[in-house]
């Protein structure tokens, strides 16, 4: 490997590795965020929602859009801007004065973070071949996981000592290093087929569609129903949502080339990736915020406790990719989500007096954790870990082998988007699930109405606020734990839907009908907008 490959390695690695742990570490400092940042037209819960689904649904409405035209402009010159862009939005977030400054840094960041991902692996793609491919994306795949694995860890660990702004800041060196990477050793590539033609419009709604019902739905409860903005977002998102199917059959150059969905294992696999990826990206936000701002837990222990899902992940899928190439997929694509919905039974019977875990780097007598941390917290992560190690690769290879060879970078793409679209919706979803149920629950148990402002004075999953009512505040940590515990039981029937999809639409074609398959033209779409090279599938991001 020669150094401008090293380098350009180092630059690829990078730009996925920021997009990958935003996506991550900034859940373990949503607590100190909540705490430390006030916000003028967003509470607390509202707010730590839209910071990671803000980001989320820019990244997946933009990631179709951005791998178009990194392949029409040049990967070398999109994948420099988005480093750069990456960067700046990164000090934005990090010198947030307010916290509706930093929802708007994290929708910012999210589309900046589009123009990395796509460009990351087709570039490994255009400057290697054969074996030396392989060997690339295998040390891609090893380093982007080790990030994933060890970067809430060194977050946690920053948060609790230095302070949140630190999550966001600390890719600050790491962009300056990227794009010196990439500006010095990266050559341009392009695809010289490529149209130029780029569907803006199906961007547009599709982002409308993700934002408008999510940020709908979130304000709708926040406000009890009172806020015209809730509604018009509404509105907007139901009418973009469903134009847009009727856009992609109409555009001559549509975002998403619905005759893809005319396969059948294609069609399958996408709809169980929205319904397991949703849940996993919110419920990791919400497990994070219980286990800090009800429990009691530092940023560091409930960071090294969610360690063993990344663990088991990093040593089991390329095993279980290996059987499910040999076995067949539809097995581990059913298990899988089982596991995971097991795990989530698991935190739904978590009780409110659960001991945290005090972890602190100065104080060793801290460094082991209470026995609740084993009993209570540590067996739904293993099970998740488990289980999410049972979809990832049979998952992407199911993918890639249900269209032809000349669809697969579309393919991927979409199912990128796709596994991220899912979190901003059912996130939306759960805010409602637990905001509802904890003021239910927390009226019931003072004896007083739902939307007295008492009680809206305490935000549910988050601390109480100096000064409240022992009583009150005992109430709100039980209020709290129920809340979470009927959105856990909202995530596992996903799940549980997403394996059963997995099951009944992943039976194997004969082998006359398989074969006429793979042989049979593409389907009847325009030209792609490009083989944006994005990551195939999906990761543990």
């Amino acid at each position: 490997m020669s150094a401008a490959q090293r380098w350009t390695m180092v630059a690829a690695i990078l730009g996925s590795a920021i997009v990958f742990l935003d996506g991550t570490i900034v859940n373990v400092a949503l607590k100190r965020i909540g705490e430390e940042l006030p916000g003028t037209y967003v509470a607390t819960l509202e707010g730590q929602t839209y910071v990671t689904s803000g980001y989320l649904a820019t990244l997946a409405a933009l990631l179709v859009l951005a791998g178009a035209l990194a392949d029409y402009y040049g990967r070398r010159r999109v994948f420099a801007l988005g480093l750069a862009a990456f960067g700046a939005t990164s000090v934005l977030c990090g010198l947030a004065p307010t916290l509706d400054v930093l929802v708007l840094a994290r929708v910012l960041q999210g589309a900046a973070g589009a123009l990395l991902v796509p460009g990351s692996m087709a570039v490994i793609t255009a400057l290697f071949e054969g074996p030396a491919r392989a060997r690339a994306f295998g040390i891609w795949a090893s380093a982007t996981s080790a990030a994933v694995l060890l970067g809430p860890v060194l977050s946690g660990t920053l948060v609790d000592t230095i302070g949140w702004r630190v999550a966001f800041l600390v890719n600050v060196p790491l962009v300056v290093l990227g794009l010196w990477a990439t500006l010095r050793h990266m050559p341009e590539t392009r695809d010289e087929s490529a149209t130029g033609r780029f569907d803006w419009l199906g961007s547009l709604v599709a982002a409308l569609a993700v934002g408008g019902l999510a940020l709908g739905a979130i304000r709708t409860e926040a406000y009890l129903g009172r806020d015209p903005v809730a509604w018009v977002a509404l509105a907007v998102g139901a009418v973009a949502l469903v134009a847009f199917p009727v856009l992609m059959a109409r555009r001559p150059d549509p975002l998403v080339p619905l005759g893809l969905f005319r396969r059948r294992r294609f069609a399958v696999i996408n709809l169980s990736t929205f319904l397991i990826y949703a849940g996993l990206y919110t419920m990791l936000t919400f497990q994070v915020l219980l286990l800090q701002g009800t429990l009691g837990y530092t940023a560091l222990g409930a960071a090294i406790l969610g360690m063993p899902s990344s663990i088991l992940l990093i040593l089991l899928s390329a095993r279980i990719g290996e059987l499910a190439g040999r076995r067949g997929a539809r097995a581990f694509l059913t298990i899988g989500p089982l596991l995971m919905a097991v795990a989530q039974a698991w935190w739904a019977r978590l009780p409110p007096d659960s001991q945290p875990w005090l972890l602190r780097l100065s104080d060793p007598a801290t460094f082991v954790p209470p026995a609740d941390a084993f009993v209570d917290v540590l067996p739904a992560a293993l099970l998740w870990g488990l289980g999410i190690s049972m979809v990832v690769a049979p998952l992407t290879g199911t993918l890639m082998s249900s269209v032809p060879t000349q669809n697969a970078g579309i393919a991927s793409a979409i199912n990128n988007a796709i596994s991220r679209v899912g979190q901003p919706l059912l996130a939306a979803t759960l805010f409602v699930v637990i905001s509802g149920t904890f003021y239910a629950t927390l009226g019931r148990t003072v004896g007083l109405s739902a939307a007295d402002p008492t009680l809206r004075r305490l935000e549910p999953l988050n601390p109480v606020p100096p000064g409240t009512d022992p009583m009150l505040a005992d109430a709100a940590r039980v209020a709290s734990v129920d809340a979470f515990r009927l959105a856990a039981l909202v995530a596992a029937v996903l799940l549980v839907a997403g394996a059963t999809a997995n099951w009944f639409g992943l039976r194997r074609p004969d082998e006359a009908t398989e074969r006429a398959d793979a042989a049979g033209p593409a389907p009847a779409t325009s030209p792609e907008p490009a083989a944006t090279g994005t990551d195939a599938g999906v990761g543990p991001a």
